[in-house]
């Protein structure tokens, strides 16, 4: 081997060595980023929601958020991003599906649509996409809604 050739097989494994060392300290800022976000959000909710609201989140896997217009009409926001059921005089009559444009955490949701359902209840219907309910025996709904 010449001089010239061992240089260059040292040079390759220096530029490798430094991609890998940046594609590990992005992936890890992320991480960290991505876990304060996180932790503001849960800050956030537990803010807007009084106890026995967070405590029905962790506990059921869901908030119940009363209408501000229809006494018999309740919406069941999941904990983590998925539809919302809308449950009109105790029957499952439709299923709502609203989310941001860009990712946030699953926290924010809920504050989003708890703060979107009791400030403006017309707009957040008008925004949303409504889907038939299903019958809850679905693969998925048993997936959706046991997280």
């Amino acid at each position: 081997m010449n001089v010239e050739m061992l240089f260059y097989m040292l040079l390759e494994i220096v530029v490798v060595f430094c991609f890998v060392f940046l594609f590990w300290r992005l992936s890890r800022d992320s991480n960290l980023m991505r876990s304060d976000a996180n932790r503001r959000a849960n800050e956030l909710l537990r803010s807007v929601l009084n106890s026995e609201q967070y405590d029905q989140l962790k506990r059921k896997g869901y908030l119940d958020i009363k209408s501000p217009r229809d006494p018999g009409c309740i919406y069941r926001v999941p904990r983590r991003q998925g539809q919302v059921k809308v449950i009109e005089q105790g029957r499952h009559k439709a299923n709502l599906c609203l989310q941001p444009r860009e990712a946030v955490p699953d926290d924010d949701i809920v504050v989003m649509h708890k703060l979107m359902i009791e400030a403006d209840e017309e707009s957040y219907l008008q925004t949303a996409n409504t889907f038939a309910p299903t019958n809850g025996d679905t693969w998925l709904d048993r997936i959706i809604w046991y997280y």
